[in-house]
């Protein structure tokens, strides 16, 4: 895992964590906003690292060390915690740690409920396919990525992941992503803001977030008619922003 930092580190801390098969810059909009006022941490996750491969074993290691990094480096004082899609599991296990000190919890299409194994099983299978042609430069693979999955510009990013993933991680991302995800009461005092679409697979967002409020009141939730999983954040990322910056002020 690397860590990537924009701003002043004497700010409040904004900690911005991707999803499964998106690169870290996908939060570049979001960074270049945010640095201003804030001090920004943007974790690379393992198995999706440009430079060199690296294994991912599962959610709650990826937990424990950007858990680890922020206790060492800030104190464990966090303003913003947001997670795209993996990175809302991700960032809603992390939130478990009573010793962090998170103020505004913001979930974006997170997955936080079980999948059958056959259910599992079929999209390690697509995922192993979607990775090997993407590897190959298949041109109808990198078109339906364009059109479905990230926008252009983010493709070569994407591109720079795939041929570094080794298909293991595949195997652990899904096993550990899809697994009994444990509720928890945070607090009152942790904000929270559970985002996700209407369209596909968001009927599954949109009952995590329902479990989620009912454990944690304080929790809002806000529905994007028309779009799909991670959409808003991928394609309409300026909106994104928007959305976040009122919530946190």
């Amino acid at each position: 895992m690397i860590f990537h930092t924009y701003g002043n580190k004497d700010n409040k801390a904004v900690v911005l964590i991707h999803g499964m098969l998106t690169p870290w810059q996908i939060w570049n909009t979001a960074i270049k906003k945010f640095k201003r006022d804030y001090y920004v941490i943007v974790p690379e996750l393992d198995a999706h690292t440009e430079l060199n491969p690296t294994m991912f074993h599962s959610v709650e290691e990826e937990a424990v060390k950007i858990h680890d990094y922020l206790m060492e480096e800030l104190d464990g004082k966090v303003f913003l915690l947001a997670g795209l899609s993996m990175g809302g599991r991700i960032a809603a296990t992390l939130a478990k740690n009573e010793d962090l000190k998170i103020e505004n919890l913001v979930l974006d299409g997170a997955p936080l409920a079980k999948m059958n194994f056959l259910m599992k099983a079929i999209l390690k299978t697509n995922y192993k396919t979607v990775i090997m042609k993407t590897k190959k430069h298949d041109p109808k693979i990198m078109e339906q990525a364009k059109k479905d999955f990230l926008p252009e510009e983010m493709l070569p990013y994407y591109v720079k992941i795939a041929v570094n993933m080794i298909m293991p991680s595949i195997d652990n991302v899904i096993d550990s992503v899809f697994s009994k995800f444990e509720f928890k009461e945070y607090g009152s005092t942790m904000k929270i803001l559970f985002m996700h679409g209407t369209k596909g697979n968001e009927s599954v967002s949109r009952k995590c977030a329902l479990k989620m409020k009912k454990v944690n009141p304080q929790t809002e939730i806000r529905s994007f008619e028309g779009l799909g999983h991670a959409e808003l954040a991928c394609f309409k990322a300026d909106q994104w922003v928007k959305e976040v910056e009122g919530f946190i002020s």
